[in-house]
């Protein structure tokens, strides 16, 4: 059966690099124009079918593939659970389970095919081997060990490499892949609900509950999709969270972390349940991290700042050295607050009640305060949903998002 067409958002307004880069403005080889009709609707289905690894794929990237001939589709596939078919193989994969003949097929691919082995052998290789004639690229592969010989590799062996149709959407489905791989640290978002005057407790710290039922389903999908569920010790002290996710089925847990300078974490807490639990502290006590390893939790010492607290840029290229892609940040004022202060918030998802607190916790307690109004920390707006009584708001830091994109090989129109 042939899919229907997805519609997808843009996701600003950024546009490839010129035709002298090979991740660039889409580009094509002698053989037709390039991009026609049909190239746009298989290359939207392919970003479609790469949203059905968002939960899965980490540290993977979340890649969709589309084998079409002759404009009819044949099979398609995304990235698999870590260790199996990446996207492409999976479609092979699928065609051959329908006794479908691939050969002299297109196959439509978000993010450049690998040439290297890894946990699984090389998809260039899989394309070739299957006879495919055609492959549309969205993005070249930011991973220096692709970088573009998956590309070169195709060519070497005959077959036709379009490359950089809707490349800033792969961008933006894969943020945190692509800063890993560029910046060497994975990209945060901070997860916050609040009431419309922007107080995320009473004053007294009780916060349950000041979103909705559908907001804080919402929640559970921004957890399920990072690498990594991040809070500080404040918020397991006052809440003795969970930090699990349980509003959607979903194979693949994230890590839950806490950072927790002074190492005070108690060895009761709920969060310390047999899955794996990581501890950041800047104070080593042997006797406790062996005691809490053999419940599952890793206790990492880490250097302090010059406050006396956690560094968080050692932490944050701690978590790229470790495969982390993404990070969710749920915690109380003062950790958002260093984040910000830090510049290491990317995004922001944001919860709002229409209710008022007055007194109460804030979203953010800046280290240091913000003195004039050009000093301000901004950000820009991506989108708003309705979640029941609720909504949500999207932000992203602009400078950091620009970055990443022409570090990928976007530019700014």
């Amino acid at each position: 059966m042939k899919p229907s067409d997805p519609l997808l958002s843009a996701s600003g307004r950024l546009k490839a690099e010129g035709a002298s880069s090979v991740t660039g403005a889409p580009q094509a080889q002698s053989g037709g124009a390039f991009p026609s009709t049909e190239d746009h609707r298989w290359m939207r289905r392919a970003l479609t079918v790469a949203e059905q690894s968002l939960f899965v794929s980490n540290p993977n990237p979340r890649v969709g593939c589309v084998l079409v001939r002759g404009g009819r589709w044949l099979a398609e596939g995304c990235t698999q659970q870590v260790g199996g078919r990446h996207a492409e193989a999976q479609a092979l994969h699928e065609a051959a389970l329908q006794g479908v003949d691939v050969r002299g097929a297109t196959a439509f691919v978000t993010l450049e095919p690998c040439s290297h082995t890894g946990r699984t052998p090389p998809c260039a290789d899989a394309l070739i081997a299957a006879g495919i004639e055609r492959v549309v690229v969205g993005l070249r592969d930011p991973n220096p060990k692709v970088a573009g010989r998956g590309i070169e590799r195709l060519r070497a062996a005959g077959i036709r490499v379009d490359v950089g149709l809707f490349a800033e959407d792969v961008v933006a489905q894969n943020p945190g892949f692509c800063a890993r791989m560029t910046r060497g640290t994975p990209w945060l978002w901070l997860k916050s609900a609040a009431s419309f005057d922007g107080r995320m407790a009473l004053p007294d710290g009780r916060s349950q509950w000041i979103t909705g039922d559908a907001a804080r389903d919402d929640g559970h999908r921004w957890r399920a999709r990072a690498c990594m569920v991040l809070t500080g010790i404040g918020t397991i002290l006052a809440d003795d969270p969970m930090l699990d996710v349980r509003a959607i089925e979903t194979p693949r847990q994230p890590v839950r972390a806490v950072l927790d300078t002074q190492f005070v974490l108690g060895e009761q807490a709920r969060i310390i349940n047999g899955d794996p639990v990581w501890v950041f502290t800047a104070r080593p006590d042997a006797g406790k991290a062996a005691r809490l390893s053999a419940r599952n939790v890793r206790v990492i010492v880490l250097p302090a700042d010059n406050q006396g607290g956690l560094s968080l840029a050692a932490l944050m290229r701690w978590l790229g050295e470790h495969e982390i892609n993404e990070v969710h940040v749920e915690a109380g004022a003062r950790l958002q607050g260093a984040l910000i202060q830090a510049r290491l918030v990317d995004e922001w998802v944001a919860y709002l009640a229409p209710s008022i607190l007055g007194d109460g916790q804030g979203l953010a307690a800046l280290p240091a305060p913000v003195e004039a109004l050009d000093q301000a920390y901004r950000y820009e707006f991506l989108d708003v949903a309705h979640l029941g009584r609720d909504m949500r708001l999207r932000l992203r830091d602009p400078a950091r998002w620009q970055a990443l994109a022409e570090a990928c090989g976007l530019k700014r129109e």
